[in-house]
């Protein structure tokens, strides 16, 4: 490991970076000194214009992917080599604003419906009634379910955050159904590996079948169930405050997002031009038959 790799990884941890973040930060310098054949110090905002355009032209990365190498880059010079340069070092690619497909209550309960394994459908329930990430329900202990005050722990969610949802009463019986089944002892949803967590991985593909055994079109990922936790609370007139402190969110801005995707209430909003006053028919000029 150079000085400057081992400099940097300090800073990151100094900072309380994720551990994911420091490893794709570390990955995505490597990469771009690789490139130039040159160590990062010795480079500038030339080679680094250089490198964005690299990876959009030539590897055809989305924009989320070039932010992301973008964001590696800025903490190196910002932070560990203490470079004073402006954003426009630092140029970022627009991402396109794309809104999730929205399963409605209908599709939730056919979903759920379609999962035969006890254990699945518990953990995707969980995943759904909590609205919570899948590596926060990977991550569940049987001790962060409070049935005394109906509250689940989240521990160390996104940004090594704390928080507490609601332990729905409905979940909890599924839940109670389950830890007779399996009597889990530390992990509540244990992996095939002894003392370890059920992977990300295995969630998704117990997700991915149970869309197929719905024949539901729509895609379903573990994150389609928080997306719809979201918009569903929405829905049925829940605060945006709330949500917001359900889901964990940094930024009202990130909830206020779930705005666009609650139809069912923004569509049913009286348009102002049925407010107008109805004009009456002249006498010359008697109503034309409708046809439509």
């Amino acid at each position: 490991m150079t000085l400057l790799r081992q400099r940097m990884l300090h800073d990151m941890q100094i900072r309380n970076l994720a551990v994911n973040t420091q490893k794709t930060y570390l990955l995505q310098v490597a990469s771009f000194a690789r490139h130039f054949r040159r160590s990062p110090e010795v480079l500038g905002p030339e080679e680094i214009r250089a490198w964005i355009i690299h990876l959009t032209n030539e590897r055809k990365l989305a924009p989320a992917s070039v932010q992301l190498a973008v964001g590696s880059l800025r903490f190196l010079y910002r932070i560990t080599l203490r470079r004073d340069w402006s954003d426009e070092d630092f140029p970022l690619p627009k991402r396109p604003v794309k809104l999730p497909v929205i399963l409605s209550f209908e599709e939730v309960t056919r979903f759920f419906e379609s999962i035969p394994s006890l254990k699945q459908r518990a953990i995707l329930m969980t995943a759904y009634a909590a609205g919570l990430r899948v590596s926060e329900v990977v991550h569940l202990k049987v001790t962060d379910i409070d049935s005394q005050r109906m509250m689940i722990r989240v521990c160390q969610g996104k940004g090594r955050k704390d928080r507490y949802v609601m332990l729905s009463p409905r979940l909890l019986e599924v839940l109670r159904l389950y830890w007779h089944d399996a009597h889990p002892r530390e992990w509540l949803f244990p992996g095939s590996i002894p003392g370890r967590p059920i992977s990300r991985h295995a969630v998704g593909d117990a997700c991915q079948l149970a869309r197929e055994r719905s024949g539901i079109t729509k895609p379903v990922t573990p994150h389609s169930l928080r997306h719809a936790f979201a918009t569903h609370l929405l829905e049925t007139g829940a605060d945006v405050r709330r949500i917001q402190l359900l889901m964990g969110h940094r930024s009202m801005a990130t909830t206020a997002r779930y705005l666009k995707l609650a139809t069912s209430t923004v569509c049913a909003t009286t348009s102002p031009f049925d407010l107008l006053p109805h004009p009456a028919p002249t006498p010359s000029q008697p109503p034309a038959p409708e046809y439509f």
